[in-house]
């Protein structure tokens, strides 16, 4: 389920977002607003948007059903191959993705979410050069209503392949778009946590968790009070984190004593 978990970037892969990890939702159905759509492009659309919707509750069968359907009504709606490539990315059928991939940016090659989430793939995949490509193809299109998910990908990206002040220019330019980028600040504050720079790391750590924290998030914070030496705010992190999240992998390393 790597893919579908990565492409969150902010809760649900295809129209929500979610923090730390968690790389944004790159998918949103074109929709034309225009009145003269046709049936055919009509019933594209909306049989996307019905595959995007399944995709996401992890029903892979009934979404790929659903693309077809929208191909079937009409063969050159590029967001339909552009889900069909996460579908199959899904299902870890890595060639069939990639020429669906492919085929969604042959018909529109500025298409933002497209390049986006081909750009997810590929890094995913140890091809971080040609999927940075992407995510600056997505942001090149001054049309993109949410250019902070690529400037984050293209950070993480960066960072997998060990370009950190890259990464730190793309989270940067995050928070630039967005202020309150959740994933941009966290992963802010874990790079100059990891550095030593524990002020800075505080600053990013706080301002995520205001937004709404997370196990991640919790375990980050206490992490860099306890080496700033502010023991109540340690406390108090701990004390969230047990009592919001006793399950989670943190909570567990918390009543270990493993801090790194």
């Amino acid at each position: 389920m790597k893919l579908r978990a990565a492409l969150c970037v902010a809760a649900l892969s295809l129209i929500a977002g979610c923090a730390t990890e968690q790389t944004s939702s790159e998918f949103k159905p074109d929709v034309n607003t225009t009145g003269d759509e046709s049936d055919a492009r009509s019933r594209a659309r909306i049989h996307t948007e019905l595959a995007s919707g399944y995709y996401e509750l992890g029903n892979l069968g009934v979404a790929l059903e659903e693309v077809s359907e929208a191909l079937r009504a009409d063969s050159t709606y590029g967001p339909a191959y552009n889900v069909s490539a996460l579908i199959h990315a899904e299902l870890k059928e890595d060639r069939l993705a990639e020429q669906q991939f492919e085929r969604a940016l042959r018909l529109n090659p500025v298409d933002s979410d497209a390049n986006n989430n081909y750009g997810s793939f590929l890094c995913q995949r140890k091809r971080e050069e040609e999927g940075i490509r992407h995510f600056l193809a997505a942001l090149r299109n001054p049309l993109y209503q949410t250019p902070d998910r690529s400037y984050v990908n293209a950070g993480l990206c960066s960072r997998r392949r060990g370009d950190l002040a890259g990464a730190e220019d793309y989270f940067q330019k995050a928070l630039k778009v967005r202020p309150n980028q959740p994933q941009a600040l966290y992963q802010l504050a874990d790079m100059f946590y990891a550095r030593g720079e524990y002020g800075p790391a505080r600053q990013y750590s706080l301002r995520v968790n205001q937004m709404g924290p997370s196990p991640e998030a919790l375990w980050l914070a206490l992490r860099v009070e306890r080496k700033l030496g502010d023991r109540n705010a340690e406390a108090s992190y701990a004390a969230q984190l047990k009592r919001s999240f006793p399950e989670s992998r943190e909570a567990r390393a918390l009543a270990a004593g493993q801090y790194e």
